[in-house]
């Protein structure tokens, strides 16, 4: 009971803050929180990257092994994306294996990275086949305050982009840099009566009529979206949060990965 009461005390404040034209950190509706991007974080890893969205923070490391290619795509390399959601980044987080909320927001990034041919996985073939690169994006969540999946894309990516595929003497494969061809990134935009808030805080998601992630790539194209809540969005509301996403995904390009360039 308490915790309905506090609940629908935070809805309160939160939707009369909005009717105000105010959110509760102060920022704008269309207004990101600050964000850093630092890479080449863990020494062991082929790649990897640090991300902060405000209080948010997220940490991702790429690895690679050998192994067999599906039947269906025998000259291209492999892709798994996973999540883990920390016990000590939430309460509300517990340890064992991943949750099905860590399953759908890593499945988010993977599709985005897929769907956009963000790698180009023919070059990762070492033997037609027989023998292919497979790699590992492990998303690790530090700090949750809201909006974990766009801090996760921008991670993921930045992590991918500076990652070095392993030589095979053995199979005559030289090391190259992982051939990144595309970036997408993840924005997500919420709807609070019928007032539309981009990178939501956790207060913000919680009480979110309606939730869209949109993720681009580099000419604005779409390579995945994902809607969460009951709440129906008009067309023309979609609309919007979809030309919002695109011009965010590219303000986000240019300023956190431009320097990290296209290496396919």
């Amino acid at each position: 009971m308490a915790n309905e009461i506090l609940s629908a005390l935070k809805k309160d404040y939160i939707h009369s803050l909005i009717v105000e034209g105010k959110r509760a950190d102060g920022r704008g509706f269309k207004e990101m929180r600050d964000i850093s991007v630092k890479t080449n974080v863990i020494a062991k890893a082929e790649g990897s990257a640090y991300v902060k969205y405000g209080e948010t923070k997220i940490v991702v490391g790429i690895k690679l092994q050998k192994g067999t290619p599906f039947p269906d795509s025998p000259g291209d390399g492999i892709i798994m994306t996973g999540m883990e959601l920390n016990p000590l980044a939430s309460p509300d987080f517990e340890a064992g294996p991943p949750r099905e909320e860590a399953i759908e927001m890593s499945r988010i990034v993977d599709r985005g990275i897929r769907e956009s041919h963000a790698i180009d996985l023919k070059k990762l073939c070492i033997k037609e086949g027989e023998l292919v690169w497979m790699i590992f994006v492990d998303i690790s969540v530090i700090n949750d305050a809201g909006n974990i999946v766009d801090a996760s894309c921008l991670a993921s990516i930045a992590a991918l982009m500076t990652t070095t595929v392993p030589e095979d003497a053995a199979n005559g494969f030289e090391s190259i840099p992982l051939p990144i061809q595309n970036i997408p990134v993840g924005v997500t935009v919420v709807n609070i009566d019928n007032t539309l808030i981009l990178d939501p805080g956790l207060d913000e998601e919680s009480v979110c009529d309606t939730k869209l992630t949109v993720i681009t790539e580099n000419e604005g194209a779409l390579s995945g979206m994902q809607k969460n809540g009951a709440e129906p969005l008009l067309p023309e509301t979609v609309i919007e949060m979809v030309n919002l996403a695109r011009e965010k995904g590219a303000e986000l390009r240019e300023r956190y990965l431009s320097n990290l360039s296209i290496r396919g």
